[in-house]
């Protein structure tokens, strides 16, 4: 990307933290592609996203510190480390999943976010609505996991 490119990009990611988005906004393919209302409600979406995880983690560590498994029936004690197991791989999951929003989160400050890191084209915004984490467009991504999916069955 050209300088002066980037650094209008920048200006713009520095804008859309300050603008205030009029209730029920949607980005819309008849506005100009990541203008700085589009780069703000991909920003609301992911902080959002990203402090519901984080509440659900202190849930989940205030419980995990109530004290050890104390059932005295070896079939419940059973079922209580299972339980805290699956509870331990999802905040695992959420942990990764934080990273993402996260990086996401620096492609808007950087002015990158919304574009295919493999093709350098813009993702669709219906693809960023549903998966605001996206890094590429969905072509590149089917791409990517036919590759993947080949290199698994040799």
């Amino acid at each position: 990307m050209a300088s002066s490119v980037k650094n209008a990009s920048e200006t713009k990611s520095a804008q859309a933290a300050e603008i205030i988005l009029e209730k029920g906004y949607r980005p819309s393919e008849d506005e100009e592609f990541m203008n700085e209302r589009q780069l703000a409600y991909f920003k609301n979406a992911l902080e959002e996203w990203k402090n519901g995880i984080v509440a659900e983690s202190k849930e989940t560590l205030a419980h995990l510190q109530d004290g050890p498994i104390q059932e005295a029936d070896p079939n419940d004690r059973a079922s209580s480390e299972t339980d805290w197991g699956l509870e331990l791989r999802t905040r695992d999951r959420q942990r990764k999943l934080t990273s993402k929003i996260d990086s996401a989160l620096r492609r808007i400050e950087d002015g990158e976010y919304g574009y295919c890191q493999v093709t350098g084209e813009p993702i669709s915004l219906d693809r960023l609505i549903a998966r605001p984490i996206a890094t590429m467009t969905v072509e590149a991504q089917e791409a990517h996991e036919r590759s993947e999916k080949v290199s698994r069955d040799r």
